[in-house]
């Protein structure tokens, strides 16, 4: 089972990949990265998809219809609980040149972890990447 940088490393033998990073969306720091970061900062990179990422987990909108934890009035769904399944399986942000992957990771302390893949639009494939990315996310270790 591979580790944080086996990992990104084989996330970038993807066609098109331009940078790869996995990273906590409760702190927003990078855990590890490799290849380009977009604006060329990854620790700027892992904070912001990190933020994006806590929106998607946290909305009331985007949890499964019968959460495990109710949600506060007006805040959303909480985090989910250690060692749950994420709400939000993956993200896909398109830009005109490029995708932006994010999968959680399921873990069995507390499932805050995310990959990030920055994926060249051009020459990448979209369906291969995230397949890709899934697996990858299901057979990283963390420690």
């Amino acid at each position: 089972m591979p580790g944080i940088d086996e990992s990104l490393l084989e996330t970038m033998r993807l066609p098109g990949a331009r940078g790869a990073l996995v990273a906590d969306w409760i702190s927003g720091l990078a855990l590890g990265a490799v290849g380009e970061a977009p604006g060329g900062d990854a620790e700027a990179t892992a904070a912001e998809t990190a933020e994006f990422a806590r929106l998607a987990v946290e909305s009331g909108t985007l949890a499964p219809a019968t959460p495990a934890v109710p949600a506060t009035p007006g805040t959303g769904s909480p985090p989910p609980p250690p060692g749950s399944e994420p709400p939000v399986q993956d993200l896909i942000l398109t830009t005109a040149d490029a995708y932006h992957l994010l999968r959680f990771v399921s873990t069995p302390f507390d499932s805050t972890v995310f990959l990030y893949l920055w994926l060249d639009r051009t020459d990448g494939n979209l369906a291969l990447a995230r397949i890709r990315l899934a697996e990858t996310a299901d057979r990283l270790v963390l420690g």
